[in-house]
């Protein structure tokens, strides 16, 4: 019991959460006779996720829906699967909007072509690491404003994920100067993506699973995954030899839990909070399994044979003259784009004063010595 109590309490800590079903652990903590009264519901998850990624990502995946049974005593079944055994790994959010499943787990950066306002959902360029992205979407207003957006399709969204911050990726050749990017054929992703394709760089939209065998065959030159454990295990430094840093597209990534809005208000209140209190979990422990593995996996690529290469300060600043201009343009254009990107500025400027006081002086002095 002090475990369930434990869960309890914080449930009640988030009471400014607008789905909350209470205000106190005993509202919270159903009665006996009322969890006789509970359904027993099975939902179906369609992730972006490969199999392979099992110790990892699609794992953290699993141990998300086993919480949410545990935290309704078994009575929301939740099964995920893989990508492309529902739908195609770039398609969850559309198969969650039209109730093929209740629920997928993604990235909102996928679907810019939707809604550009969704990739702050995820990750901007030269923007939140993953520390400050969690103190936006928790207490800074970010998640109300994504979540105005993901309304749009349907679909009400949990962060519940991270790798934190991501490499830049793997190239066959090296790269020096912002030149060296003209005619390379890339995978990279949301806004990163349209940022490397204004410097000259044709992008590619592939799901993970294709990356290695694209890269062998030819079809792109360069490819960017997560990080060392997750590329590791896609076999990626296989295909390429040269490892880029720093992760400039992707410094704090977040991915979400969606879940069809139709569905998620016919579940009981207390189902409802099981699945943000066990999605709260799954944003810390994924990214905590990620730093673990990264810190070991990273050695064993050198071993074997991978060139880590630090982007020049030429690329880095023409990548981020670019990155802004590109978020410029969009809230010229789109409503939602410039509600959510003038707060966000505004949180990070005040965040970054505060770090660079604060982490960043002592981030400096112990790395040094």
């Amino acid at each position: 019991m002090k475990r369930r109590k434990i869960i309890n309490q914080v449930a009640v800590g988030a009471a400014s959460f607008s789905l909350a079903a209470c205000k106190s652990e005993s509202r919270f903590r159903l009665s006996t006779s009322e969890k006789i009264e509970q359904p027993t519901l099975e939902w179906q998850m369609a992730t972006s996720w490969p199999i392979t990624l099992k110790n990892t990502l699609y794992g953290g995946v699993e141990a998300l829906c086993n919480r949410i049974s545990e935290l309704t005593d078994g009575r929301l079944k939740i099964t995920p699967h893989p990508a492309d055994e529902i739908t195609p790994a770039l398609e969850v959010l559309d198969a969650v909007q039209n109730e093929k499943v209740e629920c997928g787990h993604t990235a909102g950066y996928y679907y810019l072509d939707k809604n550009p306002a969704l990739a702050f959902s995820t990750s901007i360029p030269f923007g939140l690491n993953f520390k400050q992205q969690s103190a936006w979407l928790q207490a800074g207003g970010g998640l109300e404003l994504i979540r105005s957006v993901y309304a749009d399709f349907n679909v009400i969204n949990f962060p519940a994920g991270s790798t934190g911050n991501q490499m830049g990726g793997w190239f066959k050749q090296e790269i020096t100067t912002p030149a060296d990017l003209t005619g390379l054929k890339m995978r990279l992703p949301g806004l990163g993506g349209q940022v490397m394709q204004r410097l000259g760089v044709e992008i590619k939209e592939l799901p993970p699973a294709e990356l290695v065998t694209a890269l062998e065959k030819g079809d792109i030159d360069a490819a960017e995954w997560t990080s060392p454990v997750d590329d590791e295990q896609l076999g990626l430094n296989q295909a390429a030899q040269f490892y880029y840093y720093p992760g400039w597209q992707e410094p704090g990534v977040t991915f979400d839990l969606i879940v069809n809005q139709n569905a998620f208000a016919q579940l009981p209140k207390n189902y409802q909070q099981a699945i943000y209190t066990a999605s709260l979990e799954a944003n810390a422990t994924i990214l905590a399994l990620y730093e673990n593995l990264n810190a070991q996996a990273l050695p064993r690529l050198l071993n074997n044979g991978t060139k880590l290469v630090a982007f020049s300060p030429e690329i880095l600043t023409a990548a981020s003259q670019k990155t802004f201009e590109i978020l410029e343009e969009y809230a010229s254009k789109n409503s939602s784009f410039k509600k959510i990107y003038e707060q966000w500025k505004s949180f990070r400027q005040e965040i970054y004063q505060w770090h660079s006081i604060d982490e960043l002086s002592y981030n400096q002095f112990v790395f040094n010595t």
